[in-house]
């Protein structure tokens, strides 16, 4: 069976029965966190991935900023998922502010913390707006770094992709090309920035599978819990807001249950919608809460496992 028949049978039965009814289970998820800044942003932290280590994540991947304490709170994040869970732990990588030496030591003691899936990013700089500058003996880019790290270890490693055209790109083509070569470099796969449409993912991935790349495009999914957070953060990515969004949210600053709702709402129809095409695997960014990830797996089939924590 093609996989356009594949999508008009899965359509035809999203239209047959009600909309989450009987999904096979058969998705996989991966979640990504940010290093604490305090203890009780820190037992929020860790009540999450217990949360969400039953549903047998992949992995989970933990930012990294340009700042000296947030790389400390990244590494130490990552060392106790890698020491204290048995799910794989992924450790966000920039070369902002860093040289090569740098970067060696850090990747060395990732390898050593028993770490082997790094996320590489060139990274934004530490001033909204400021335009990135390689540092004098760093990498100029995310390809640069690839090969580097591949050169030190033998790490999996995720890229980042903007179905939307990443905001400094000359071209949508120029942005492709780019992606093209972090994967030529040694990269398994692309996981996407947000997006809240699923044809700007699908068009997307067939323009990138049009230019040669084969590998994996993980979709990126942010669950919207902030509609004027999601606002700044859209503006930054190049990430298209619906104008119908706004108008859901609006009203809604004094309700934070009705916002949960909203949010969960759209967000399971998005990766209801991506799964009729044929998506399988999701990346979710949880902005270190569980609920609405959770709620929405539960949606798509998944079941805990066994406590993987």
């Amino acid at each position: 069976m093609n996989a356009e028949r594949r999508a008009l049978e899965e359509a035809r039965r999203i239209l047959d029965t009600p909309l989450y009814a009987d999904l096979g289970g058969d998705a996989e998820v991966s979640f990504e966190f940010f290093p604490p800044k305090t203890e009780k942003m820190e037992a929020q932290l860790w009540e999450s991935i217990e949360t969400l280590a039953p549903l047998a994540p992949r992995f989970v991947s933990v930012t990294y900023g340009a700042g000296g304490s947030t790389r400390e709170r990244t590494h130490s994040t990552v060392a106790r998922i890698a020491k204290d869970t048995s799910i794989p732990a992924a450790a966000h990588l920039t070369c902002v502010d860093a040289s090569k030496d740098d970067i060696a030591e850090v990747a060395d003691a990732y390898w050593q913390a028993g770490v082997r899936h790094i996320v590489a990013l060139r990274g934004d700089p530490p001033e909204m707006g400021a335009k990135f500058e390689p540092h004098p003996d760093g990498y100029a880019s995310a390809a640069e770094l690839v090969a580097g790290l591949r050169a030190l270890h033998d790490f999996e490693i995720s890229v980042a992709a903007y179905p939307e055209t990443h905001p400094e790109a000359q071209s949508a083509q120029a942005d492709l090309d780019n992606l093209k070569r972090k994967l030529d470099a040694g990269a398994a796969r692309a996981i996407t920035q947000f997006f809240f449409s699923p044809e700007a993912y699908f068009r997307f991935v067939d323009k990138a599978r049009a230019a040669g790349i084969e590998a994996e495009i993980l979709p990126g999914i942010m669950p919207v819990t902030n509609f004027a957070g999601i606002l700044k953060m859209s503006a930054m990515c190049n990430t298209e807001v619906p104008a119908w969004m706004a108008r859901l949210f609006e009203g809604l600053d004094d309700h934070p249950p009705a916002r949960q709702l909203i949010a969960a709402t759209i967000t399971a129809e998005l990766c209801r919608k991506l799964y009729a095409g044929g998506v399988r695997s999701f990346h979710f960014y949880t902005l270190n809460r569980a609920e609405l990830s959770y709620a929405i797996c539960h949606l798509l089939g998944l079941r805990p496992q066994g406590h993987a924590a």
